[in-house]
């Protein structure tokens, strides 16, 4: 029984190490266009954190309610600051600027090889995406990357 304490303690060390931070910039202006995150489509493994570094002043990441796995903790960043979220649950997350959302101002992320809730992101992204003033079809074309 000893053993098998000392060896849970290695197995966290190792899935601590093994995880990595991807850096996502909040941009007025990028490659993709205007009001974007760049990059827009991500794959991480599980485990990994996103930092969403605020390049340009007055964005923020918030996770689009319905557009996350079932047992992920969603957030829900203040304007003008970084924030980090480690992504613990496999699935398709989706993600917006909320102050330029109507300006299509989203982002998708696959957590792992785990696309089991992309239909249900699909779904909703028909109801987000009818808000959109501008690059209607910008979600879209995100979640086809997947």
């Amino acid at each position: 029984m000893n053993k098998y304490l000392l060896v849970i303690p290695l197995l966290l060390v190792q899935f601590e190490l093994a995880s990595a931070n991807h850096v996502v910039k909040m941009l007025n202006q990028g490659s993709g266009g205007v009001m974007i995150f760049e990059p827009a489509v991500l794959k991480v493994a599980v485990g990994d954190s996103v930092t969403f570094e605020s390049t340009d002043a007055a964005h923020n990441s918030a996770s689009l309610p319905g557009m996350i796995p079932a047992n992920a903790v969603p957030w829900n960043g203040q304007l003008s600051r970084n924030i980090t979220v480690t992504l613990t649950e496999p699935g398709v997350y989706a993600y917006q600027c909320t102050p330029h959302s109507m300006m299509a101002m989203v982002g998708v992320i696959q957590v792992g090889d785990d696309s089991s809730n992309l239909d249900t992101v699909k779904t909703k992204a028909q109801m987000v995406k009818s808000s959109f003033v501008m690059n209607q079809t910008r979600l879209d074309d995100y979640l086809a990357e997947l």
